[in-house]
């Protein structure tokens, strides 16, 4: 594994990796972690472990019944590689970490990271870096403006794929005027090959349409980490739904958005010109991160560097001083206070949830 010389820290402890964009053919051996609790029978440390496809009220999601309260470690015995989602009383927080040219870092402690909610400091009770099963769903610009680009895009969607989690699942959305559902959930990367050849593209740019229907579609997730790739080359000018309402079911959803961005510097459109924009900020919301193609050939390594974001990523679970279920939004910022010998690092994380009403 190539990876940045970094120095050993006055206390010697071991030094975070800042990967490079190649080193995706050496998978990072995932050690998930669980918090020690004062007792077993501490109430915070119960956390319930929901069904498959059901999620908790904080998600926004629909909720199914809820699991008996467990503790965090047996919660791990029983669903191995499964991203707990606690109750109320916990908030778990997705991190990915990345250095100043935008290299993945690995290898960082708990007590490198410090979380705030409103602005008040929480006390860190869980920390992990897993390589859990994502479900995925990949929304596919299918628009008239893309027939120069659809081969290319084509490669790096299958590229991610085979580059992911042999336990992910995907569904793809195909979208123009409206967005349409080309495959459904698989891990099959047959199955997806053999239905993106059948593809054209044409007509004008449903976009919003389309990310609304991909997080519509995550509830019926098997996994409990979820994902939207995003691949355009360009604005909405055809939805029915609005910004403002695809933000705030982005917002209500626990899926984290990532985009590739084939952007045309000269956009004739108004609508085109605020599509990088729009991305980028739907994708940061969300923790997520948007990436711009300058180059069509680079196209496959940006797929492998998503890729092998979602496989590498700290999650950070709390008890919030807050426990009112008020249905509020909640603001969740992440601090990284870095090892000696490190160049300022970049946190990237969801901006904040919204508290369940009962």
């Amino acid at each position: 594994m190539k990876t940045l010389p970094i120095p050993r820290g006055t206390s010697g402890r071991r030094r975070p990796r800042l990967w490079r964009l190649g080193a995706w053919t050496c998978a990072l051996i995932a050690v998930l972690c669980v918090a020690r609790t004062k007792a077993q029978d501490d109430p915070l440390n119960k956390v319930h472990v929901p069904p498959p496809g059901s999620a908790t009220p904080a998600t926004g999601a629909p909720a199914g019944a809820e699991a008996p309260a467990v503790s965090g470690k047996a919660a791990l015995k029983a669903h191995p590689g499964a991203l707990i989602r606690m109750n109320v009383d916990m908030v778990l927080v997705p991190i990915t970490v990345t250095d100043p040219v935008n290299r993945l870092v690995t290898g960082l402690e708990q007590e490198d990271f410090q979380v705030f909610e409103n602005n008040g400091q929480q006390k860190i009770r869980t920390f992990a870096n897993e390589d859990a099963p994502v479900s995925i769903g990949i929304i596919f610009d299918l628009s008239g403006s893309m027939s120069s680009k659809l081969l290319r895009a084509r490669e790096s969607i299958l590229q991610f794929i085979k580059t992911a989690n042999p336990e992910d699942e995907f569904f793809v959305i195909g979208f123009n005027d409206r967005p349409e559902l080309i495959e459904d959930f698989t891990n099959s990367v047959e199955d997806i090959q053999a239905r993106l050849v059948t593809v054209r593209s044409g007509h004008r740019t449903a976009l919003l349409d389309a990310i609304y229907y991909g997080v519509a579609k995550m509830k019926e997730a098997r996994h409990e980490r979820k994902a939207l790739l995003i691949v355009s080359d360009g604005g909405d000018n055809r939805s029915r739904y609005t910004e403002g309402e695809v933000r705030s079911q982005v917002r209500e959803s626990d899926v984290e958005l990532y985009s590739i961005g084939i952007f045309d510097p000269y956009a004739a459109t108004p609508e085109e010109r605020t599509g990088p924009q729009l991305l980028n900020e739907l994708c940061e919301e969300t923790g997520g991160r948007m990436f711009r193609v300058d180059d069509l050939s680079e196209m496959g390594d940006i797929a492998e560097k998503i890729s092998t974001e979602l496989r590498n990523q700290y999650v950070i679970g709390y008890t919030p001083k807050e426990l009112s279920r008020d249905g509020k939004w909640r603001k969740v910022k992440v601090k990284l206070n870095p090892p000696e010998g490190l160049p300022p690092l970049t946190v990237h994380a969801r901006t904040g949830y919204y508290a369940p009403l009962q």
